[in-house]
């Protein structure tokens, strides 16, 4: 079974699919996030995270500029 990616609102504390499928991408890592599996994400710049290790570290990014 071929896995697809999956195309998510992300909002304050849920995230609304847009379009289904079975998982989304890090925005950091680039790992593949199983949707059951979802649950750190930035609402401000619709991305999602695998842990919050990367959440941490776009933080620290972000904090940089």
């Amino acid at each position: 079974m071929t896995k697809k990616l999956a195309k998510i609102k992300y909002l304050p504390n849920n995230f609304q699919i847009i379009e289904h499928g079975d998982y989304v991408e890090c925005a950091v890592s680039g790992k593949k996030i199983n949707l059951e599996n979802l649950n750190y994400w930035n609402v401000e710049l619709q991305e999602p995270y695998y842990s919050y290790k990367e959440a941490f570290e776009k933080k620290e990014q972000l904090n940089e500029k």
